[in-house]
């Protein structure tokens, strides 16, 4: 984002509308707040960027928003402030933190798949927050929209989530982000994204907020800059920040944390960080000079005693061990690879991702989330930063209700498949204790609901992806805590561990690819206790896959056949994290993912599975 020098005054409260965008998945969500910013005038229709709001790399790549996003336009003397909120389930976070900064929410549905488990964790919270819903049925363009049944699932929905009267009686629209048009009849001209502007500026209320009070604002976000440190973002609700007015940071509980005074107040405008030169009641802006602050503080003035109550989040159901690589090819390839570092990283992590925990033990860090894809994207971006770093297999959080009953999480999970593929899923999920409340089939497609334990869930989407042809979708959703349901019917393939040093050859992975499915190619770096591949049976074989062709003085008149291999399966993140045992380890530097064993040592590992079977 570029920073603009400029001077940029905010409206009165009574002008300005906080909505944010909120939707089960990014495909559409996307193209439709590119459509409000160009056709609003915010960005020129010239700039043929898409995704103007993802500018996280990682959201450039894999096509999803990772991290809530705030930008504002003018609109018919309007100044509309617009959070573009994530999509995925395990990114809830950051849709809960920024319902405290907004007035309505643009519900966006789409007209084919209707409302998800995720369209249901959305809009719960912005129900529960007592925001008022605009409702966008979207891809109006598809051949396959159900816009009629579409229209009563959401009402059923809204219906069974408690909704007053008030939110019940939301205006709907009709759209088409790709194409840039909404309508509020179907039957109307389909020209421009206009008319959902105009919903939202006469639907949604002015902020709810005391101008005349002394300074008082939630902090909701973080960002760094290089030249004036720490930025806090959040929505002023009372007073007005002017620079070098001083100010108290205060937890939740009152406690205060720093003192300090206002050095810069900044605003999103479009693509730009716009500077001001003094912040109202009711809008959303970026102030620095409180190097400790963080999420969920308050920022007040004197005069105010008690501080602002946030969200509550949704507590974390997986974690994930982190620790220092110490694997024989440690600190080849990285830049941060002691545990200190690692440390500093988590614990910076945790100061703007509120959904994350980091408990430290020692030299590991036990990292709590939503799901393996949260945990992904954090692992991904510290590789891409530099670090080295060992995790260790996924498990789910479990506790203990009054009555010391061992309880899980439940999961709440929606698969969208063909139907020739339903009845493999149902026996699938049925193996990982899920019990199926819910069957629907439309157009050869069906719609299957379980409640599954989440522990059921780990490596659950790459098995979804290889028994449909790519062509599943599954959305989950936390449900509950249940009392334990016992072991699983999983019958995990043993793998193929290398026990040499040295470099892989050809010669010696032309007779272990018959045994499974090899992870690397020639000429790759190995170790003793690294694993090469997957074994086509139950059990770990150990392989040598550095061993060469021994060589001779003897020579014939046929000529020597080469050696052809298939291509190895190399292992994304996610597929690594969803497939890792318990006594494996992920090794993730930044250039490679390895999977190894806990233990390298062969001998080790047989006195250690010898004493399991004696105690078991």
């Amino acid at each position: 984002m570029k920073i603009q020098i400029v001077r940029y005054y905010s409206h009165s409260y009574e002008k300005i509308r906080n909505v944010a965008i909120i939707a089960h998945v990014d495909h559409g969500k996307t193209s439709l707040v590119d459509q409000l910013l160009r056709q609003s005038g915010a960005i020129k229709e010239t700039e043929k960027d898409e995704r103007v709001m993802d500018s996280n790399q990682l959201e450039k790549e894999r096509g999803i928003t990772i991290m809530a996003k705030c930008t504002s336009f003018d609109y018919k003397n309007h100044k509309l402030n617009i959070v573009d909120t994530p999509g995925h389930g395990d990114f809830g976070g950051e849709v809960e933190r920024v319902l405290s900064m907004v007035d309505g929410v643009v519900l966006l549905v789409d007209a084919t798949e209707g409302p998800m488990a995720q369209t249901k964790f959305v809009l719960s919270k912005a129900l529960g927050a007592g925001l008022k819903p605009i409702v966008v049925i979207n891809k109006l363009d598809r051949s396959t929209a159900r816009v009629d049944e579409v229209e009563n699932e959401i009402f059923d929905l809204f219906a069974t989530l408690g909704a007053n009267d008030e939110q019940l009686n939301y205006p709907t629209l009709y759209a088409s982000g790709r194409q840039g048009w909404a309508v509020k009849n179907r039957d109307d001209d389909k020209k421009d994204i206009l008319p959902l502007l105009d919903t939202i500026v006469d639907y949604v209320s002015a902020p709810n907020v005391k101008p005349e009070e002394p300074f008082s604002m939630l902090v909701t976000n973080l960002e760094s800059d290089p030249f004036v440190g720490r930025i806090v973002t959040g929505k002023v609700y009372s007073g007005k920040a002017k620079i070098g007015s001083p100010l108290r940071v205060v937890t939740m509980s009152g406690d205060v944390i720093e003192e300090g005074k206002i050095t810069k107040i900044f605003c999103r405008r479009a693509t730009e960080r716009i500077i001001l030169e003094e912040g109202e009641a009711g809008d959303i802006i970026g102030i620095a000079g409180f190097p400790n602050a963080t999420v969920t503080n308050s920022i007040i003035a004197e005069g105010i005693k008690e501080a602002i109550p946030a969200i509550p989040i949704d507590p974390p159901v997986i974690s994930m061990h982190f620790e220092a690589n110490n694997s024989p090819l440690a600190g080849k390839e990285g830049t941060q690879c002691t545990t200190l570092k690692i440390k500093s990283r988590l614990f910076k992590e945790i100061e703007s991702n509120v959904s994350l925990q980091v408990i430290a033990n020692g030299e590991t860090f036990e990292v709590k989330g939503r799901g393996e894809l949260q945990l992904g994207i954090l692992l991904e971006n510290m590789r891409r930063e530099g670090f080295e770093v060992s995790v260790s297999q996924p498990k789910v959080v479990f506790k203990r209700d009054e009555n010391n009953t061992l309880l899980e999480p439940q999961e709440e999970v929606t698969i969208d498949v063909d139907s020739e593929y339903s009845g493999n899923i149902i026996e699938k999920l049925s193996k990982r204790k899920g019990d199926i409340i819910e069957m629907k089939q439309s157009m050869g497609k069906s719609r299957l609901v379980f409640l599954v334990p989440s522990r059921g869930l780990i490596g659950l989407r790459s098995e979804l992806i290889n028994d449909t042809k790519g062509t599943g979708v599954m959305n989950h959703l936390f449900h509950s805590y249940i009392p334990h349901k016992g072991a699983m019917d999983n019958k995990e393939k043993g793998c193929l561990v290398s026990m040499s040093d040295g470099t892989a050859t050809s010669h010696s992975l032309s007779y272990i690819e018959d045994r499974g499915t090899l992870f690397i190619g020639p000429q790759t770096q190995v170790y003793s206790g690294m694993i090469i591949g997957e074994s086509s049976k139950s059990q770990d074989l150990d392989v040598n896959p550095v061993k060469a062709k021994q060589l001779t003085n003897i020579r014939t008149t046929s000529k020597e056949e080469g050696v052809r291999l298939q291509p190895p399966k190399l292992l994304k993140l996610e597929e690594a994290i969803s497939s890792v045992k318990e006594d494996e380890l992920i090794e993730i530097t930044p250039k490679s993912i390895r999977l190894r064993k806990r233990e390298l040592d062969a001998n080790k590992r047989a006195k250690i599975q010898r004493e399991k079977k004696y105690l078991d």
